[in-house]
């Protein structure tokens, strides 16, 4: 009994020992319909997410290095007292996030006049302002990082769709062929799990750069919220230094 054996995985091997040569053309030329279509998706999710990365980094790296430079710029206008400067600086840092909202923050309190009647629903107010300012560059800093965790959590379970479709072909060629052997079907499923392959290949780059972004949006809502809270504490220090001129 185990020389039979023996003699059978013998066999099984001996079938199986041609070696199956990896070639892209040859395993796109008979992949069926449906695999192809999933293939197409994949590198279509891979080319929107390459492209969704490289305008994030750019956005990213031009907020931090417009930003580095606005904050001395618009300190040292407000220190002098020269509001309408400081407004006006964040005319030259069009990229920067903290630009965008501290010059949301100034607008609003030069509209209440600069006064000493500065109450605390024009506080208020100022904090509003800048509270939308920031939830609007929240909003323009995000654009596109969610759907790099779209094409994350889906590329490997779109690939698994193709590798499963491939592997039913696979059998279904063992069925006509009337062969059992691991020659018969090694050929179809290791074109079958490409799919698997390009899905992760699409994903984990997706999922990494996500969890980049998302840590860097993190950073500059910190940096926002900051802002905008010495904002408000320079004008109620304002506020007081003209009542007790006054």
């Amino acid at each position: 009994m185990l020389v039979q054996l023996h003699t059978l995985a013998f066999m099984f091997l001996q079938e199986a020992a041609p070696a199956i040569a990896f070639d892209p053309r040859a395993m796109w030329g008979q992949m069926g319909l449906l695999a192809k279509l999933v293939v197409i998706a994949l590198f279509i999710m891979s080319a929107w997410s390459i492209g969704v990365m490289i305008d994030r980094v750019i956005a990213f790296n031009g907020a931090r290095q417009q930003s580095r430079q606005y904050a001395p710029a618009v300190a040292g206008a407000l220190r002098d007292g020269k509001l309408d400067e400081a407004i006006k600086i964040a005319d030259r840092f069009g990229k920067s996030h903290l630009a965008k909202v501290v010059v949301a923050g100034l607008q609003e309190f030069k509209a209440h006049g600069q006064n000493a009647d500065l109450s605390g629903e024009k506080i208020e107010a100022s904090k509003r302002a800048l509270e939308r300012a920031e939830a609007i560059v929240h909003a323009e800093l995000k654009k596109g990082v969610s759907g790099l965790a779209t094409i994350g959590s889906t590329g490997p379970f779109v690939g698994l769709f193709g590798t499963v479709v491939g592997i039913i072909n696979a059998f279904k060629g063992i069925a006509s062929e009337k062969s059992t052997g691991l020659g018969a079907v090694a050929g179809g499923i290791s074109e079958a799990l490409v799919t698997t392959a390009i899905g992760l290949f699409v994903a984990i780059p997706a999922v990494m750069m996500f969890n980049y972004f998302n840590g860097r949006m993190e950073s500059f809502t910190v940096e926002m919220g900051n802002s905008s809270s010495e904002l408000i504490d320079y004008f109620i220090k304002r506020s007081q230094k003209a009542g007790a001129k006054h």
